[in-house]
């Protein structure tokens, strides 16, 4: 399943607020730990920060949730 997420006006996002605004994850602390454990993946390479800024054109993987932030 492919979704978009619009910064609308804001320079970046970090990941573990993006999986909780887009619900992917059911608390704060589900997204550090899915983080932490490698199940993230942006622009095709692990990602293990947990507030890792995204930016537009990043593209976030989980599972079989793919999300472009534009």
């Amino acid at each position: 399943m492919k979704q978009t997420f619009h910064l609308d006006g804001q320079e970046y996002i970090e990941l573990n607020k993006l999986l909780k605004i887009l619900r992917l994850v059911g608390s704060g602390g589900e997204a550090n730990a899915v983080i932490e454990q490698g199940y993230i993946t942006v622009n095709n390479a692990v990602e293990t920060r947990k507030r890792n800024k995204l930016r537009a054109g990043d593209v976030v993987q989980f599972q079989h949730v793919v999300v472009e932030v534009l």
